[in-house]
């Protein structure tokens, strides 16, 4: 694997008490062109870890070092790529982890150009906010996440059928049989209450291997995955208070980005 090839030093929590503490709290910003620096150092980057995907690189407020997206995670470097940091940084007065923030900001994905017909609808209440959701059908954690999401109101709730072929061999059958229901959201709903399918063999068409296409461009590689307003992703079956604060962080982060555009 190629992450076997960068020398793995943790990070962890110091790094952010060696950092002021305002300082620490900084979050770097993507600019409009590399500067020389940091172009110097993603080149660096490209040619001791050849075929790995080096994004976006700048200076970060850490110990002089550089922030730099390699493969789809976050890595700090020296300016000679002397050597390569892995490792989460925490502000260590708010305990956030402040590499998973920027990390979610540079994969956000444009909200408006998803393909939401590929996805089946909930709505609950108003339906004014918004999520979405990749799931698979036998997937224990995604059972986990719609029993949270029962608490949910006021939400349009987009689902795509994300089914895991390694993993669950059947669900890409179940899958079909769901969509190919006269009601996607009973048949969801009923299957993930008490395992009963539909009474259809599942043999009209289906959306899955675009939304499979779909999942590979947004780097989706678990169920669930969820994504917010703002087109920030996070995996896995967070509880429901968690999911509401992701929610509603993800409707003001939008706002603020359709504000900007404007």
């Amino acid at each position: 694997m190629r992450s076997r090839l960068l020398y793995t030093v943790l990070l962890g929590a110091f790094l952010a008490l060696a950092a002021p503490a305002g300082q620490a709290a900084q979050e770097a910003t993507q600019p409009d062109a590399l500067t020389p620096e940091a172009a110097t150092v993603k080149k660096l980057l490209e040619s001791r870890f050849p075929g790995a995907t080096v994004g976006v690189v700048v200076k970060s407020p850490y110990f002089d070092l550089y922030e730099a997206q390699f493969d789809e995670r976050l890595v700090y470097t020296d300016a000679k790529v002397t050597y390569v940091m892995v490792g989460s940084v925490y502000d260590a007065s708010t305990k956030q982890n402040l590499t998973d923030a920027r990390l979610r900001k540079l994969n956000r994905f444009d909200w408006d150009s998803l393909p939401l017909g590929l996805a089946f609808t909930r709505v609950k209440g108003d339906g004014s906010r918004k999520l979405v959701i990749f799931s698979d059908a036998d997937c224990p954690y995604c059972k986990q996440l719609e029993k949270s999401m029962k608490g949910l109101d006021n939400v349009t709730i987009y689902t795509f059928l994300f089914p895991i072929d390694q993993l669950h061999p059947d669900a890409a059958r179940k899958s079909a049989v769901i969509w190919c229901s006269a009601d996607k959201v009973k048949a969801w709903n009923d299957f993930f209450e008490t395992g009963k399918l539909p009474d259809n063999r599942g043999d009209c068409p289906t959306p899955i291997k675009e939304t499979a296409l779909l999942g590979q461009r947004l780097h989706v590689n678990a169920t669930p995955t969820l994504m917010f307003a703002d087109g920030s992703l996070i995996p896995g079956a967070i509880p429901l208070a968690r999911l509401e604060e992701e929610i509603n962080k993800g409707e003001t982060e939008a706002k603020k980005l359709a504000a900007a555009k404007k």
